[in-house]
């Protein structure tokens, strides 16, 4: 075998999470080469939607104007009974917090094209597709990993850090953590996607039809694409459910083949497992690799992007020699929990939305209709802030409005740009900051940036309130904001700015040393 080639960071696998966390290290300068064992892109869709912080993250890589001109924004999503009467009708905002509708529709093969070249354009990112990872051995330095090309020759691969999201079934899950927590919530479903050949009237475009005698789900996927996903009846085999003409029976009320194409049909049992282990020194796990949750809540995708982000940006300082190894420590604590909420939530929703006993059906509906009748809005979902990890103390994401810098105005990130930030509505909090501190701040690239309610010399103006809103609703003047948008801790003095940057230097730094050399 050659000499191992010698990377920053090796990915396992080529989905979402990979393309995405490959483009933010790229982004940065790092070498990388991702590894996927099939020869091409999967090409047809898994994923329905994503939310306003993915879609923030794809303004981040620069891609949410080409994202969006597939994508569908998504205004409500309706629960209906056997009977065709709402019982649950849920609106989203936008813009939501981060800047971006809550919701988006999407066609996962055009989104994956656009993360796809965007990659391959990188000059510091490699994908290498056809080549199947088989083990992995640690090193001083980083690690090996051997792979073998499609046709079978010897790949050896030399990385400072692995991250595997090659999928629950993918190698890296079983050599990292072969202990999984399952859940025990597993349902066995069919997925019929369709190109539509025209405008169909009456067509949902976003409904749970919580029929016990078939539950259904009828979802707008991009423009021009609508799925119907069907809960198997017992006993009834994968190829009977998979025939085009049973396919047709199912969705008769709905679409005709004059109406539309069916693309694919494809049998899922939906499990609900979290890997015991995350790290492994040097070698990570993220998205399905890490968690694996049903889709009533539409986020297996989103959480494995938001994995990736997590990990961008830790990798980044780790790479640069800005922190220490230790960092790695905070991904799991950070992650998971967020993970956990959303996974468990989801049972808990499809738990209630395909009951297929026909007497607790009608208590479900007599509830959730009763709650119409007395004009009680469903309960909003909202995940939850980060805790442990590196944050001191809030954990929350931090919103993004519309701000204007001299002549330059529009959304918050693409006018201050990205990195640590120190975000003020007071211009001279940071201005009493020790040397050392100040010095620290800089090394992590971090700035600040003073928010004001009206036009100002210097800092950025808070053009429809958000950032005056959300100070006063934390109780707070300054706010020390990740790279990830997540807020690392809050301030309402100098002193008080003071001690949370010497924690956060302490936490990346543990051996003591503020500025590195």
């Amino acid at each position: 075998m050659s000499e191992a080639e010698r990377f920053d960071v090796a990915i396992v696998g080529y989905g979402p999470t990979s393309m995405t966390l490959a483009a933010l290290l790229g982004r940065d300068g790092h070498r990388v080469v991702v590894l996927e064992r099939y020869a091409g892109l999967y090409n047809l869709p898994r994923a329905a939607c994503f939310d306003d912080e993915i879609m923030r993250t794809f303004q981040k890589l620069g891609l949410a104007e080409a994202v969006g001109r597939d994508a569908v924004v998504q205004r409500d999503y309706e629960w209906i009974n056997a009977a065709g009467e709402t019982l649950v009708e849920i609106e989203y905002a936008d813009p939501a917090p981060c800047g971006w509708a809550q919701l988006y529709m999407m066609f996962q093969p055009f989104v994956e094209e656009i993360l796809d070249r965007h990659d391959k354009a990188l000059p510091t990112v490699q994908v290498r597709q056809g080549v199947t990872v088989t083990g992995f051995a640690p090193q001083a330095d980083g690690v090996l990993l051997h792979a073998a090309a499609a046709d079978g020759a010897p790949v050896a691969i030399q990385a400072r850090y692995v991250v595997g999201a090659d999928g629950g079934n993918g190698a890296t899950r079983r050599l990292v953590s072969p202990e999984v927590e399952d859940y025990g919530f597993q349902e066995n479903w069919l997925v019929c996607d369709f190109r539509l050949r025209r405008t169909v009237p009456g067509l949902p475009a976003f409904r749970q039809v919580c029929d016990p005698a078939q539950p259904t789900s009828i979802v707008t996927i991009g423009r021009g694409h609508h799925r119907f996903s069907f809960m198997l009846n017992p006993g009834e085999t994968q190829e009977e459910a998979t025939r085009p003409e049973r396919v047709w029976a199912r969705v008769a009320r709905y679409i005709t083949p004059e109406d539309a194409e069916l693309i694919r049909v494809a049998n899922y049992v939906f499990r609900s497992r979290i890997a015991a282990r995350w790290r492994q020194g040097r070698v990570l796990l993220a998205g399905d690799a890490a968690h694996e949750m049903p889709p009533f809540l539409a986020q297996g995708m989103c959480s494995g992007i938001r994995d990736g982000h997590n990990l961008a940006w830790k990798l980044d300082l780790l790479l640069t020699g800005r922190a220490e190894d230790s960092l790695l420590d905070t991904y799991q604590p950070e992650r998971e929990p967020h993970v956990r909420f959303i996974t468990e939530k989801a049972i808990e929703l499809g738990r209630v939305q395909t009951i297929r006993d026909p007497a607790r059906a009608r208590e479900r509906d007599e509830r959730l209709l009763a709650q119409r009748r007395a004009k009680q809005a469903p309960e909003k979902i909202r995940f939850p802030p980060l805790r442990g990890g590196l944050v001191a103390g809030h954990g929350g994401l931090f919103p993004q409005g519309r701000v204007r810098a001299g002549d330059r105005q529009g959304l918050f990130d693409d006018v201050v740009g990205h990195g640590w930030r120190l975000v003020t509505a007071d211009p001279g909090m940071a201005g009493g900051l020790p040397p050392e501190l100040r010095a620290f701040w800089a090394s992590i690239g971090g700035t600040v940036v003073p928010i004001t309610p009206g036009p100002a010399a210097e800092g950025v103006e808070d053009l429809d309130g958000v950032y005056g809103d959300w100070f006063a609703a934390n109780g707070c003047s300054g706010a020390i904001v990740r790279p990830d948008w997540y807020v690392y801790g809050t301030a309402g003095n100098g002193g008080e700015l003071a001690a949370a940057l010497a924690q956060l230097a302490r936490a990346l730094r543990p051996a003591g040393t503020l500025v590195p050399s």
